[in-house]
């Protein structure tokens, strides 16, 4: 459960602050349903950037913002449906875009779900503390933006060897970035920094996305109401159309993480009771599946550990993803000869490709994921699969770079071959169903991180999986409770 225990005096500091800042804080409600946001905000956002530093954008961590960079209102969550030429299934796989998100990309609301509650009841210090943000890459990119656009300094931690853009980035809104060793899969080695400032600094609270439950319950409501509302809009164009056809929503894919997006899943499953939840992996790191460890190349997916906050006894199955796939396609989707290719060749329209570069690394494999999960179960027309883009291609184009440094011009034949082996050639291999005892023992793994590491009880592992009320279920009636902290803090800012 999130500790909404009030700190009466900090409270009050955190209030004085955001009232010298001009800031208002949204609600869980609101970011679901932004309609409902003030008309004062909606005309302040009106002359505001997507990625403006502006604090009215704390009110664009929705998924249903207009996709627009400058002055965007909302409208409907922002999805794709990808087309059955590229896919090669008949279920129907559609997309949630992080592009659209401050920041391009949807970290920024885990983030909002780990800080505002603390912020709300005092518990942190926005006048004497600094909100550490331990990250894969995306989530401290999203936590230091809401630092900034809450007049907090943000630190952000990330490996040494994640992509240029988001270093470069960081720059301009963290007041201190911290490089651990090694990439994606080198987990360990942010909380090894993280123990080290807890144990050196007194100025600093620890944010840590594997654990926090704050992402858990923004994505439980934000991105599962998104993802609802976007599979009842098809069923609603269905119906316009008369369209003779019952749509099964029939699940979600996500790669893991740091599992926040996996909540979403909870939330449909208790709206479709039939769907199911599937994990995604690295091939080279098969935690889920094999209790394997290693290195890969799928950008901002962490490893070799299960998430505090991955409910592991709602999942249904596991993915493994080869990190050679996902880089292959991020060039056959953005090479001019790969997308020449995709037009000429695989049939799609050009309207089709260019799509395709709202996919980071991580969509790419989240869509594979998809492709895998609708052959095993053999979908049909009438299934309807979602995922996630995290982010877009545009936090991802040095990387194309060095691939062309390393591997050469992209041709026409580099790309018939991608084509074929690294998505039409997608099979039902490195997949694992997981009954009760198969999601007991991934379960059990969190013991290794959790317990002997990080300094969690035994009983507290045990309540997530024989007292779910204590634990995930409980996370999710506690929004209402947190909006009306919000209400409050809003009130006496005054603004």
């Amino acid at each position: 459960m999130i500790d909404l225990t009030i700190d009466p005096q900090t409270l009050q500091k955190n209030i004085k602050k955001a009232r010298e800042n001009g800031i208002i804080v949204p609600t869980f409600a609101q970011m679901k349903n932004p309609e409902t946001i003030p008309e004062a905000v909606k005309q302040r956002l009106a002359k505001t950037g997507l990625w403006d530093v502006e604090s009215a954008n704390l009110f664009r961590i929705t998924w249903k913002n207009e996709p627009k960079e400058m002055g965007g209102l909302y409208g409907g969550p922002n999805f794709i449906e990808l087309p059955k030429k590229l896919t090669g299934v008949d279920a129907r796989i559609i997309c949630l875009v992080g592009k659209y998100f401050p920041t391009g990309c949807h970290k920024v609301g885990a983030s909002f779900g780990c800080l505002v509650p603390r912020l709300v009841t005092g518990q942190f210090d926005a006048s004497a503390q600094k909100a550490v943000w331990p990250s894969t890459g995306n989530y401290c990119r999203g936590g230091a933006f809401n630092s900034k656009l809450l007049a907090v300094d943000g630190v952000a931690i990330l490996p040494e060897g994640m992509s240029r853009e988001r270093f470069d980035w960081l720059k301009t809104v963290a007041a201190e970035i911290i490089a651990t060793p090694g990439t994606e899969s080198n987990v360990k080695e942010i909380f090894d920094k993280v123990h080290e400032l807890k144990a050196t600094r007194n100025d600093v609270m620890i944010f840590n996305q594997f654990e926090e439950m704050g992402n858990y319950l923004w994505h439980y409501h934000v991105t599962g109401d998104a993802i609802a509302s976007a599979f009842e809009g098809l069923r609603e164009k269905a119906d316009r159309e008369n369209v003779d056809t019952d749509l099964n929503f029939a699940g979600v894919c996500f790669t893991s993480g740091s599992a926040g997006t996996l909540a979403s899943g909870d939330y449909l499953k208790q709206k479709y009771p039939y769907s199911k939840i599937a994990v995604g992996e690295a091939l080279q790191c098969p935690t889920i599946l094999n209790n394997g460890f290693g290195g890969h190349r799928i950008e901002g997916i962490g490893d070799k550990h299960i998430p505090w906050v991955h409910n592991v006894k709602n999942t249904d199955m596991a993915i493994a993803i080869d990190d050679d796939d996902s880089m292959a396609l991020l060039r056959l989707f953005n090479e001019d000869a790969g997308k020449e290719y995709l037009v000429k060749e695989a049939g799609l329209t050009q309207a089709q490709v260019d799509l395709l570069a709202l996919m980071g690394i991580s969509g790419i494999a989240n869509m594979l994921c998809c492709i895998k999960f609708a052959k095993y179960y053999e979908l049909t027309s009438n299934d309807v699969v979602a995922t996630v883009l995290t982010d877009s291609v545009e936090m991802y184009r040095s990387r194309i770079a060095e691939l062309r440094d390393e591997q050469g011009e992209y041709r026409a034949i580099d790309a018939s071959a991608d084509f074929a082996a690294s998505l039409a050639g997608e099979g039902t291999d490195n997949m694992l169903e997981l009954g009760y005892a198969g999601r007991k023992r991934v379960h059990n793994l969190k013991y290794y991180t959790w317990v002997e590491q990080q300094g969690r009880t035994t009983e507290e592992l045990n309540d997530q999986w024989y007292h779910q009320e204590k634990s995930f279920i409980g996370v999710q009636k506690q929004a209402d409770e947190i909006d009306a902290l919000i209400n409050a803090f809003n009130a006496e800012v005054g603004l």
